[in-house]
């Protein structure tokens, strides 16, 4: 049999040892499926677990408990060196003694199809003694609440105080306090592609090769040779593109963990892909903060101190491994950033409750903080009869302020909050809607506007989880190889989920080179072939990874040009890259492809002494910075049926400054998507829960997420104010549409509504919480 000749049918499932060598009998190893055995309570002991006529199933190769697989993985805690009075209890891939949320595995049934390990799942018989569940951080955290977890006193996780100035005093003073208490729910990211994992070990190699819906790869690759026991250049993870992720998909999932014991312990391939039942029960949720605040001002409307105080009903357990604090830590920072003003305290505590783990969904925690601050300004805008964009103007931070580290203590190097006021009223006639506003209330139609200012914090650096901890990478590395055709291929730590990062490396590469688009070819997601990175999150693709890629492409082009000068005795500082070819005063001399042949195969004839590396690896990590500060202006307009309780957004513009922007209209799309994410969150997704734990909106029937024909237009506009910490200027864009979107519905809607002399400070603005807030039912 020749090479590359087709293997005939009869002898598919024999091994090929070597040329027309074959060995019968031998059959490569079947895909097996994952079903789990979830719990129906959320808080509940764990008597007994009869897996007898489970395993009995046909197709059924084995149901793993807690007991089965105890010796094969190892236990975790969500700890984070900053915050070390945090608790962090001892979690488990599958649930030990008690359950502690609706959708905990207790087990995991392994078939040779989907369906079959359903069946055999529904044949495993638990028996359970069901405890109280505590699913309100209020009861929770009072002192005869039930405790979830015996290492601790109480349900208290963490609490915390940020603080600047004279709070007190401030507000003793102040001629004029608005106060308001805020509820946001709880919701998740529910992205289009659910989770999903194949595992495969190889025993006789050690090795284990993950296929994983995921954004970070090389995060996945040490915590699963960790857990697993596995020396850590054994382990591959290969993230391909993602049908989107918003942050659920870049934490440790304990169901995706036991796919990969699975794998070990059975050396067959497996795969399991979360359903939609499961992914609202067990996929990581977002937000369910309750916030009371209160903002001082003078006469003239000058704020003068802010006063937060959040409630963050937290999951179970900390998220691992980059734990559940950072929306809390997020709105105590964040909440007022936009405004001068000098006195600022924010107190955080944080209750452990029976629901799902609550972790990094899209704008961490910047929605709230950005609602509960736009809302009060708006508030003491009213109270002191002035307009409140002037009023928000009139309070940005600007000019002579930056740079500055806020009250909050969050280092700004440069806001452009009034620049994008100014672009934004360009967008749109406030003068003209408010007559408009004023005829139709005449005629019972009710419509408002809200406005959204909103710091977004991108691109973390390095000492929030290496110092925190955690093996997180926070530094981006590119490596570019030159092929003697002359195509680049360039492989970096930056994963794609949707958003488009690979094209915006792929831009930087090929402006940076001087050569075609089409001749780069970006690899990623891969933890053994690209070099280490972070992967996707946290708006930090095109900061990080693009100014890696940059420096780059900056060291193989001056390669490419010394090669190029030595060969054709030329000064180097005179040639220059151009569409492939080299060029000098607009005259060609050769081509790139001709310097790489030569690189790759006639060496000997560069000259000595000439750097003539084609293929070069460039690193990029920030230092003695945490964030890097974005900022934008949102103004949102709605009608609101008052019968009804429907609201109907009718405008949603956006004036973003995300530094230099590399393709801007990948950038547009990354913002409208977060506005629709923002106006989901604002008017339409929640999971809710009873009194019991039990989740009561589990399917797209019940939890509403944003459509296409209930969606307005989306304007999107920008300001380019290029960071000066690195030499590509980019800053993160991708949460910026989520990050004040929020505010300007809740704002557009109590505008919408204030003739009535109602309000509303809980979203989603559900019809029902709204009819309420107008005193209708």
């Amino acid at each position: 049999m020749s090479i590359g000749a087709e293997v005939p049918r009869d002898r598919a499932k024999r091994l090929l040892l070597g040329r027309g060598r074959y060995v019968d009998d031998i059959s490569l190893p079947r895909m097996l499926h994952l079903a789990f055995v979830r719990s129906p309570y959320a808080h509940a002991r764990i008597e007994a677990v009869d897996c007898t006529d489970a395993r009995a199933l046909d197709g059924v190769v084995a149901v793993l408990t807690a007991a089965e697989i105890a010796d094969a993985v190892a236990s975790w805690r969500a700890e984070h060196k900053l915050f070390p009075a945090m608790a962090a209890p001892e979690q488990f891939a599958l649930a030990r003694d008690i359950v502690r949320w609706q959708g905990e595995a207790v087990a995991v049934v392994v078939a040779d199809s989907r369906a079959v390990a359903e069946d055999g799942a529904e044949l495993v018989a638990v028996t359970w003694h069901e405890l109280v569940a505590v699913t309100d951080a209020k009861k929770a955290l009072e002192r005869e609440a039930p405790v979830l977890h015996d290492d601790m006193d109480s349900n208290l996780a963490f609490t915390t105080e940020v603080a600047s100035g004279n709070t007190k005093a401030a507000f003793e003073k102040a001629d004029h306090v608005v106060e308001e208490h805020f509820r946001f729910h709880r919701h998740s990211g529910v992205s289009l592609e659910p989770r999903g994992i194949i595992a495969e070990f190889e025993p006789s190699e050690n090795r284990l090769t993950v296929h994983q819906s995921h954004q970070t790869p090389h995060q996945q690759q040490d915590l699963y040779a960790r857990l697993l026991s596995l020396p850590e250049h054994k382990v591959r993870v290969i993230c391909p593109d993602v049908g989107g992720a918003f942050g659920l998909k870049h934490h440790l999932m304990a169901d995706e963990l036991v796919a990969c014991v699975a794998a070990k312990l059975l050396a067959r391939p497996v795969k399991f892909i979360a359903d939609r039942l499961e992914s609202f029960l067990a996929d990581i949720h977002c937000r369910d903060h309750e916030v009371t605040a209160r903002m001082a001002f003078s006469p003239s409307g000058e704020i003068l101190a802010v006063e937060v105080d959040d409630l963050f009903n937290a999951g179970a357990y900390g998220q691992y491994p980059r734990t559940s604090i950072a929306e809390g830590n997020q709105i105590t920072r964040l909440t007022g950033a936009p405004y001068r003003h000098e006195h600022y305290t924010a107190n955080l505590r944080m209750a452990f409750l029976n629901k799902s783990i609550l972790g990094h969904i899209r704008s961490v925690g910047h929605p709230i903080a950005c609602a509960v601050a736009e809302r009060l300004v708006d508030m003491g805008a009213a109270k002191l009869g002035l307009d409140p964009i002037e009023v928000r103007r009139a309070n940005y931070l600007h000019g002579d302020d930056f740079p500055r580290t806020s009250v909050g203590g969050v280092e700004f190097e440069y806001l452009s909050l009034r620049g994008c006021l100014d672009k934004a009223l360009t967008m749109i006639d406030v003068p003209g809607f408010r007559e408009e506003q004023a005829n139709l209330r005449a005629k019972g139609i009710y419509r408002g506007l809200g406005v959204g200012t909103f710091v977004e914090l991108t691109a973390i650096g390095p000492e929030y989880y290496g110092q925190g901890g955690q093996h997180i990478s926070a530094q981006e590395t590119c490596l570019l190889r030159l092929e003697a055709s002359g195509d680049v291929r360039c492989y970096t730590g930056a994963t794609d989920q949707g958003q488009g990062i690979d094209t915006g490396i792929q831009q930087v590469v090929s402006d940076t080179l001087g050569v075609p688009l089409a001749a780069i070819e970006v690899i990623s997601g891969d933890s053994a072939l690209c070099p280490v990175g972070g992967g996707s999150w946290g708006s930090r693709g095109a900061a990080l990874a693009g100014e890696a890629a940059l420096r780059a492409a900056n060291t193989l082009r001056r390669n490419i040009l010394s090669i190029a000068a030595g060969l054709l005795q030329k000064d180097v500082a005179a040639l220059n890259i151009e569409d492939g070819t080299v060029v000098e005063a607009g005259i060609s001399h050769m081509t790139v492809a001709e310097v790489a042949r030569i690189g790759h195969f006639q060496p000997y004839a560069i000259p000595d002494g000439i750097p003539a590396d084609l293929t070069v690896v460039e690193r990029y990590a920030t230092k003695d910075r945490l964030f890097l500060a974005g900022n934008g202006v949102q103004i949102a307009t709605v009608e609101v049926d008052v019968d009804t309780g429907i609201v109907t957004p009718l405008r949603h513009l956006v004036v973003h400054d995300c530094g230099r922007i590399l393709n801007p209209l990948l950038v547009r799309e990354q913002v409208r998507g977060g506005v629709v994410q923002g106006i989901g969150s604002a008017l339409y997704e929640e999971l809710r829960y009873d009194d019991d734990g039990h989740l009561l909106t589990g399917s797209f029937a019940d939890y509403l997420v944003p459509m296409a024909g209930e969606m307005p237009d989306i304007e999107v506009a920008h300001l380019e104010n290029p960071t000066a910490t690195s030499e590509l200027g980019a800053k993160g864009a991708g949460e910026a549409g989520t990050a004040g979107a929020v505010s300007a519905i809740l704002n557009a809607v109590n505008d919408a509504i204030a003739p009535l002399e109602a309000t509303i400070a809980e979203v989603p603005v559900t019809p029902p919480r709204l009819l309420k807030a107008l005193g209708q039912i």
